[in-house]
């Protein structure tokens, strides 16, 4: 839900957009939200709003709804974290509707309100919902124009709709019908038509313009509401004392030892310790304060035990995913091929400002303020630890520190819930920076070996990619959450990473290709997507070593893969980032066998899960040859996602991965012994900081008349690999390690 949120609220009263409709809702809830009321700016119902608010993802009413005053609720599932949506599919559907977006209201992540579109992940934010509302807005324009040519008895084909009006085309226009008059607080009673026509892309007004993010003069003004401003009456303030050792259980909790602090709650469930108080300083106060002892654990393998581990059997299972040719063969036949192995460790989402959420547990519904990325999707393991029926549960999604998969938000709404169901009062429980370093699943380590060798034409003739991954809990509906864990209520049991096999292929022309994985079941730290979850490893492999064969070929990198690329978008990307760059032909490698120089340059070219965006990037960096510091210069990139809706909104995006991924790149790493994580603050787990930011150049390439990709993700997988290939120009030596620390180029350099 965008801002304003009232802060003051009612129980019953649960959200409040944008100073235009109040939308309030009676419990138990249902599948439909059967009393929502829909009000004016001033707080009076309209008599005719009330609707019978269906979730149906195929019924029109799923998502718009259309008031008396003409202006437009949309209903979103997939949520705003950050990336633009807020703005992007107000566009999409007002340049269907043929209205201004300001007419235009949006909720998201409402279990209650919000169809289920799946969760907000893998780049599905416009690609799959944003186009669900964009049909569903379709829909909805063709019926208002069929109700309008009855009214005016006139052939559907002789009107045009015009800023929430149908109209004639001729004459001027002349008079016609309102949206407001023809369907105006009523339903559409109508399923989404998949061929109701889109309008076409030449004649667009709206998709394709950079217009302005309604969320942002808020939050750059200090005014936006997040879920950690969230406030209900009553509401107490929670923090959890987290076990000293991956799991540790407790031994004793001395109560006395809180005493002195005013209105101070404990709750214990098992293993689950929390305090509480009305006053958040008390709180805190309190969990520092309160006496426990832990039992000793050494659980853990240490992170330097984890690629080792990776590498070593057993194994749950051995899967082929792709076999093209006779890879083995030809590699036995090949003279000179190459072969390196690559390691992505743990890293953790790393997001800004802790999680946070607010939940109001009675004893027959509750209501959870959570910025989960999956309202719908957490919904059921919210109600199974509360002894709830799913209907009774209500997720609202209100914004918080951004995310990029599962961080500490989802976990963080599961302390508060637990907390509120044993104390009978809203809690609202934030985590605190250890807490979310050391406790909010991470991105999964990931091991490659890779082999390939040229052919006589110094093409690539054959390649072998083999993969040590922790596996996926096949049908796992949710990440296992800590609080059930550690209260010792029941939950699925399994691990969540992502899909993090894709790209372990090369995109180019090669006729002999095998690409296996070694899978285990488990995973050193509770893991969870990431960003790109697995691309960036993966691509970060292929590409070092494609760039180690166009090195052996002696043929400049960027022509070398251009000459082994088939596809037409593909090869566009590669030439304008070329062009953005100043590439200039030469052979890779000027820094190698040099003593002196320091900057290089890199390419690397990703077709994102080979059916979704493209994306390439050159890179300049300069090492320190002394310190073995690494500074990247400037970046380029060329971004093809297809038809773009907000150029503004993606390259933000954009730029966004690249930075981010530069950050996890040259600098993260989670370290953790047997017993738990230790660097668990922002000194210990170093990120990119705003001096060490490069010069970013985008060229976003628009294809209005091609269906929109994901722009959330792509543009962070070639980055490892550009900046490795622009070590290795500047100094000679292949980084294969990540992050690429000082320690790790001095070792490197001290190797050569």
């Amino acid at each position: 839900m965008n801002a304003p949120f009232d802060l003051q609220m009612s129980r019953r009263q649960l959200l409040k957009a944008g100073g235009a409709l109040v939308v309030t809702l009676a419990l138990p809830l249902s599948a439909r939200a059967t009393e929502q009321v829909l009000r004016d700016k001033r707080g009076n119902a309209q008599p005719h709003a009330l609707l019978d608010k269906t979730l149906d993802v195929s019924a029109v009413d799923g998502f718009i709804a259309i008031h008396q005053d003409g202006t437009v609720t949309l209903f979103s599932g997939k949520v705003d974290l950050g990336q633009g949506l807020r703005i992007a599919i107000r566009q999409m559907a007002a340049e269907e509707l043929g209205i201004s977006v300001d007419k235009i209201e949006m909720i998201e992540g409402d279990t209650a309100l919000t169809p289920d579109q799946g969760p907000t992940a893998g780049s599905t934010g416009i690609m799959r919902g944003g186009v669900q509302i964009r049909q569903a807005a379709a829909t909805a324009r063709e019926a208002l124009i069929a109700m309008a040519a009855e009214r005016l008895q006139k052939q559907p084909s002789e009107l045009i709709v015009q800023d929430g009006v149908v109209r004639p085309k001729s004459g001027g226009g002349g008079a016609g019908v309102s949206y407001a008059e023809l369907v105006g607080g009523k339903r559409f009673n109508l399923k989404l038509d998949a061929k109701a026509p889109l309008n076409n892309p030449t004649a667009y007004r709206i998709v394709g313009k950079p217009l302005l993010r309604p969320d942002v003069p808020a939050k750059v003004t200090g005014t936006h509401t997040y879920v950690h401003d969230v406030k209900l009456p009553g509401m107490l303030h929670g923090r959890v004392l987290r076990p000293a050792g991956d799991g540790a259980q407790i031994i004793s909790v001395d109560e006395s030892s809180v005493k002195k602090f005013p209105g101070v709650k404990i709750v214990r469930i098992g293993d689950f310790l929390a305090v509480a108080a009305p006053d958040e300083w008390d709180a805190i106060q309190a969990a520092a304060a309160l006496k426990v002892v832990w039992n000793d654990t050494g659980k853990l393998m240490g992170h330097d035990k984890v690629e080792q581990w990776l590498r070593s059997g057993p194994f749950d299972g051995e899967e082929t995913l792709v076999n093209k040719g006779n890879a083995a063969a030809a590699l036995q036949a090949a003279s000179g091929k190459l072969s390196a192995s690559y390691y992505w460790p743990a890293q953790t989402h790393g997001s800004i400002g802790p999680s946070c959420a607010v939940a109001d547990v009675g004893a027959r519904q509750a209501t959870i303020y959570t910025a989960s990325q999956g309202t719908h999707r957490y919904r059921p393991a919210y109600a199974q630890m509360l002894g709830l029926p799913n209907e009774a549960v209500r997720l609202v999604y209100v914004d918080g520190a951004g995310c990029y998969g599962m961080n500490g938000h989802d976990d963080a709404a599961a302390d508060a819930a637990l907390m509120s169901k044993a104390l009978g009062k809203p809690v609202r429980v934030q985590w605190t920076r250890q807490d979310e370093h050391g406790f909010d699943p991470k991105g999964p380590p990931q091991a490659l070996t890779l082999e390939a060798a040229l052919g006589p034409d110094n093409t690539i003739a054959a390649w072998r990619t083999e993969m040590w991954l922790p596996r996926a809990t096949a049908s796992l509906p949710t990440v296992p959450l800590l609080a059930p864990q550690t209260a010792g209520m029941p939950q699925p049991k399994g691990i969540s990473t992502g899909l993090i096999t894709q790209n372990g292929d090369p995109p180019y022309q090669v006729a002999n290709v095998s690409v296996g994985v070694h899978w285990h079941d488990s995973a050193p730290l509770r893991p969870a997507n990431i960003r790109a979850p697995g691309k960036i490893a993966n691509i970060f492999a292929v590409e070092c070593m494609t760039d180690e064969l166009a090195a052996k070929a002696g043929i400049d990198p960027l022509a070398f893969r251009l000459q082994s690329l088939k596809d037409a978008r593909g090869a566009e990307v590669i030439r304008r980032t070329a062009s953005l760059f100043g590439w200039e032909a030469r052979a890779a490698g000027a820094g190698a066998g040099s003593k002196t120089n320091q900057r290089g340059r890199g390419i690397a070219y990703s077709h994102y899960k080979h059916n979704e965006t493209y994306v390439a990037m050159a890179m300049e960096v300069e090492v320190n040859r002394a310190s073995g510091e690494i500074r990247v210069l400037r970046v380029a990139c060329a971004h093809d996602c297809g038809l773009i809706i907000n150029p503004d909104g993606l390259r933000a995006q954009v730029e966004g991965s690249i930075l981010q991924t530069i950050s996890r790149s040259l600098f993260e790493e989670i370290r953790f012994d047997t017993r738990r994580v230790q660097n668990v603050d922002w000194a210990s787990y170093p990120i990119l900081t705003f001096p060490a930011m490069p010069e970013v150049r985008i060229d976003l390439i628009d294809r209005p008349t091609m269906p929109p990709l994901g722009g959330g993700e792509a543009a962070a997988s070639p980055v490892a690999a550009a900046l490795a290939n622009a070590v290795w120009d500047a100094v000679g030596v292949r980084l294969r390690t990540v992050p690429f620390t000082p320690e790790r180029v001095k070792a490197a350099l001290a190797s050569v």
